[in-house]
């Protein structure tokens, strides 16, 4: 298949898949071109910022779908884990039930996610992981969200180097990847403080894995060495899919309010395009965090919407 067929075919796929908001090139998020599009955001919530209230059964995701509507967020990333059958998924039933609630109220799936852990030297539990990952891929799938967030993983085996830890952990991102293909979603790795710290470290991922279904989630709180994180978000956005937008970063590790001019600068120098979920942490009534962080994003990303 020649290159221009197969773009043509990856396009017909995404849009069959309801990826058709993001232009043909954020397919391909491991080739640094230059785009012609302009870039565009669509504001939605991280499922994290009620992850409290969720595990203690004091909202349910319909409510959260319903927050989420009123406010006027346009999207919601469903983490996996607030189902209540996680990490066995959850029926047909009621899967339909919330996709059928977030479209009848006009609230995008912008994704889902798993907890998996691909630092762990054991083969046989990373291939537990690695069907974790599989199975929630068709949970997406019949969702409607576009993308699965993974993680890299926490560990740092004894006995292995870095270089062993990343050959084992390519290998599995990359048997993800393909099968999430197969079913027009794309896997989205977070940076998220573990094994990827850096900037660095998470372009080594992507060149590694180098499959058109396997980008980036930009947790822009997660840079928390002693690099400048504004550059680090720069430097990786060629390869994001998805993002973290959180109210703190760190500068110098030291935590600090995100200054989101500067993000929505680095945005708009860029050819992004596609969701940019909230996640509000720590103490305090979600709804309350979340509507005035949204207030704020909303401000900062005005030009981008």
């Amino acid at each position: 298949m020649n290159h221009l067929n197969r773009r043509q075919f990856i396009t017909s796929a995404a849009m069959a898949s309801g990826l058709a908001f993001c232009p043909t090139e954020m397919l391909f998020p491991i080739d640094k071109v230059k785009r012609l599009t302009k870039p565009k955001v669509r504001i939605g919530l991280n499922a994290y910022s009620f992850n409290d209230p969720l595990l203690a059964k004091t909202i349910t995701i319909d409510e959260m779908i319903e927050f989420c509507a009123l406010l006027g967020l346009e999207a919601v990333d469903l983490t996996g884990y607030y189902f209540l059958s996680y990490p066995v998924v959850p029926s047909d039933e009621q899967i339909y039930h919330t996709k059928q609630k977030a479209f009848l109220l006009r609230v995008d799936i912008s994704g889902t996610g798993v907890k998996n852990d691909f630092t762990v030297a054991d083969k046989e539990v990373r291939k537990k992981d690695v069907q974790l990952v599989k199975d929630w891929v068709i949970v997406a799938e019949k969702l409607g969200a576009p993308s699965l967030r993974v993680f890299a993983g926490n560990t740092m085996p004894q006995g292995y180097t870095r270089k062993q830890v990343l050959d084992w952990m390519v290998d599995d991102m990359k048997e993800c990847a393909d099968f999430a293909g197969k079913h027009g979603i794309m896997i989205s790795v977070q940076n998220h403080s573990d094994f990827l710290k850096t900037a660095d470290q998470v372009e080594e991922l992507m060149q590694r894995v180098k499959s058109e279904w396997f980008g980036l989630m930009l947790d822009i709180g997660s840079f928390q060495t002693k690099h400048d994180p504004y550059k680090e978000i720069e430097q990786v956005i060629p390869y994001a899919i998805n993002w973290q937008i959180k109210e703190n970063v760190y500068v110098n590790q030291k935590e600090t309010k995100t200054d989101l001019s500067k993000v929505a600068a680095i945005i708009k120098r860029s050819t992004y395009r596609g969701f940019t979920p909230i996640e509000t942490l720590g103490k305090g009534d979600p709804k309350t965090k979340v509507t005035v962080y949204y207030k704020e994003v909303k401000e900062a990303f005005k030009d981008l919407v």
